[in-house]
């Protein structure tokens, strides 16, 4: 399945973009130069500052960096490089204290400059940098879809077993149920579960909650596919073998059957990963998932609601790109796994 994955070279592209995504969140910490909750009251709505190379004068610097900028309409936050004032960019520079995989403290970050300010995505109106608040809210957006996913399939997979193990009146019911879970909308559906819980909850507490929302609603459909696959491989001689000295129906079920479907679910976990990130992004943005001031991909698009803004200060979409982005990169990833499986597999996935 890899060298399936090597040989497309769109799909390998898109293998090592979620890499360097999840790379980057793991190490939020240290790569940004600034704290998610820092806020810069006198740069509100602050441009992407460039790097330089070259100064205005055509010089040349071994040092990359920044020009300052100064606010001439507070009003409009419309702002004008300040070219007397350069900045070096310092790398394993000394800022903010944090704690490396939350174990080892340590003050050093990727880079930064020194008496000066430095957005490589620009900010948003309360001077936060965008740059480091996408960071940070990768490891909400992203961890969000694993954890989602291996909740939801590991439910839909053993219930989908059972389902298709036993048959008769428990695969009619669970089905039932199932069938009755997928009939309504998914989004109206996970809008009415976070109703039911309090919105004071910690920002912890409704990471928890939509992971939980998601994989409830996640099962259903994969539990009707996997009861399929059961159906047909509970035929099979190896478990008619397994039967004949005696395992219980649970060894059977976990130890021959499931097992065989794990071609499927790695596809089918792949393919479901975005609508996991989506589920998130839609309840942040409508300000029912993470809360200010921690920071994901959805609350962070709640401030590009004003078509004012957007039109004035595009930047504040950069975390509409990364979704974009992650979501394009799973489903290519996901396609060129499926057209690596077997065309019986395929046509379950489809």
């Amino acid at each position: 399945m890899m060298e399936s994955i090597r040989k497309n070279k769109l799909a390998f592209l898109s293998l090592n973009i979620l890499f360097v995504l999840y790379f980057l969140a793991i190490f939020a910490d240290f790569i940004a130069p600034y704290p998610y909750d820092i806020q810069h009251r006198d740069a509100p709505y602050h441009p992407p500052t460039q790097i330089h190379f070259f100064d205005e004068k055509g010089n040349f610097h071994l040092r990359p960096f920044v020009y300052g900028y100064k606010m001439i309409d507070p009003i409009n936050k419309y702002y004008e490089v300040d070219y007397s004032k350069k900045y070096p960019i310092y790398f394993f520079t000394a800022g903010e204290s944090h704690y490396l995989f939350g174990i080892f403290k340590t003050d050093k970050h990727l880079f930064g400059v020194k008496d000066g300010k430095i957005f490589l995505l620009g900010s948003d109106n309360l001077g936060r940098d965008i740059f480091s608040r996408m960071l940070y809210g990768a490891r909400i957006s992203l961890s969000i879809g694993l954890i989602g996913v291996f909740l939801s399939f590991t439910i839909g997979t053993v219930i989908g077993g059972i389902s298709g193990y036993f048959g008769g009146k428990v695969d009619n019911l669970i089905m039932r149920f199932s069938e009755i879970l997928m009939s309504f909308p998914s989004f109206y559906l996970m809008l009415a579960l976070r109703a039911v819980f309090p919105i004071t909850l910690s920002s912890t507490e409704v990471f928890f909650m939509i992971v939980v929302i998601l994989s409830f609603i996640g099962w259903a459909g994969l539990a009707r596919v996997v009861r399929g696959m059961v159906l047909s491989i509970r035929e099979q001689e190896y478990v008619l073998a397994a039967k004949s000295y005696g395992a219980s129906s649970l060894r059977i079920i976990l130890k021959h059957i499931i097992p065989n479907t794990y071609s499927y679910l790695l596809i089918a976990a792949t393919l479901s990963i975005p609508g996991y990130i989506l589920g998130e992004s839609a309840l942040s943005l409508l300000g029912l998932g993470i809360q200010e001031p921690y920071a994901s991909w959805g609350n962070m698009l709640s401030s590009a609601m004003s078509y004012t803004a957007v039109s004035s200060y595009p930047w504040i979409l950069a975390p509409g790109l990364a979704i974009f982005i992650t979501i394009l990169a799973f489903n290519i990833l996901g396609d060129a796994l499926r057209d690596a499986l077997d065309p019986k597999l395929r046509r379950l996935i489809k």
